[in-house]
């Protein structure tokens, strides 16, 4: 058996470097992040490891640790029960940090209009799913891909009638109508502006066209942007290749006691 020896001068070098590297703030999108995405919204799934591990790592972190996502804060908080985190939900429409909710997004008078039309549609065909966000509406098709032309079409026509307060949200087999201020970039931009997560270098890690303007703030604040799968063109500039992925980096960053950018960026 060969023993390799470890100069000692290495490993202080390489404790330098570590020492060195900004400490981040964490975001995390959810569908397709943390939870691979799911037939029908209520039908995902979330590793039962996964939110112990965010506790472990937001406390590593010093509390700078949110999720960013379309889903509202009440759906994210019964998943990861009994924990409770930083959240940006519905794209950013709301926002809580330390327990209080500092941001919402007020619902469009005429959205509940636009709710029953979406109700009508679904009801007459099958595999069409509304989720209905209260402050937001969601669309979905992913188990009726035929409709995806006439499922758009009504949003579209939705969202003309809404007016310039709402916009069209687009993501993998769904769209969105949610208000035209909310977005998850501002979302991160208004956490990081916040004293816990002021200072440190953001990353953020999604997956869908819906974070793509999370992609672009991050990176105009030389942050780390990174999207789970290898479909499409993406202002992401690192990739993973799958929930799995990111899960395995979690549960290991966890365990170890250290999370840094490099931990999503080693090959």
């Amino acid at each position: 058996m060969m023993t390799t020896l470890i100069d000692p001068e290495t490993v202080h070098h390489n404790d330098d470097i570590a020492a060195a590297q900004p400490q981040i703030a964490l975001f995390l999108d959810f569908d397709g992040t943390l939870v691979e995405i799911a037939p029908s919204p209520e039908d995902v799934r979330l590793d039962r490891r996964v939110a112990p591990a965010l506790e472990a790592l937001r406390t590593g972190l010093g509390g700078a640790l949110a999720l960013v996502s379309g889903r509202p804060i009440a759906f994210l908080d019964e998943m990861l029960t009994p924990h409770s985190f930083d959240i940006a939900g519905l794209h950013g429409a709301q926002i809580r940090v330390d327990g209080e909710i500092r941001s919402q997004s007020d619902a469009p008078e005429n959205m509940r209009e636009a709710l029953r039309d979406l109700v009508r549609f679904a009801n007459s065909h099958v595999g069409i799913i509304v989720e209905d966000k209260r402050i937001s509406a969601a669309l979905h098709w992913r188990l009726a891909p035929e409709l995806k032309d006439e499922a758009l079409d009504l949003m579209r026509q939705a969202a003309a009638k809404l007016g310039p307060g709402v916009r069209l949200q687009e993501g993998k087999s769904v769209a969105e109508l949610v208000p035209a201020s909310a977005s998850k970039g501002s979302a991160i931009a208004w956490l990081m502006a916040t004293p816990t997560y002021a200072g440190r270098r953001p990353v953020f890690i999604g997956d869908d066209i819906t974070d793509e303007d999370g992609f672009e703030a991050v990176n105009a604040m030389g942050g780390l942007s990174i999207r789970i799968g290898e479909d499409r063109e993406s202002h992401a500039l690192h990739r993973l290749a799958s929930p799995t992925a990111l899960r395995h980096i979690l549960l290991e960053a966890a365990e170890g006691g250290s999370l840094t950018a490099s931990s999503f960026t080693r090959d």
